[in-house]
């Protein structure tokens, strides 16, 4: 069992068969030891945690654990009249 803070961010990589190393890389970073620093801390850049979320193709509140759903759904109603 692991102690990350934010586990979903490591469940979306290993989803979408990235390596730790490819991931960095993708995040425009050199050092997988800034990526562990990120999932034991939970002190991740807003821009690195907008990054992920379009690379995985989820919400950042899912990421945070903060939704159970990856994407938020669009609802659009029949009625969209304002009366």
């Amino acid at each position: 069992m692991n102690s990350f803070k934010y586990p979903n961010i490591e469940s979306e990589r290993i989803r979408c068969g990235l390596s730790q190393e490819e991931l960095i890389k993708r995040l425009n970073y050199k050092e997988r030891k800034t990526y562990y620093n990120w999932l034991f801390s939970g002190n991740i850049p807003t821009t690195v945690l907008i990054d992920m979320a379009n690379l995985f193709d989820c919400s950042v509140d899912y990421l945070l654990g903060r939704s159970s759903a990856r994407k938020f759904a669009v609802v659009i109603s029949d009625d969209m009249s304002l009366t």
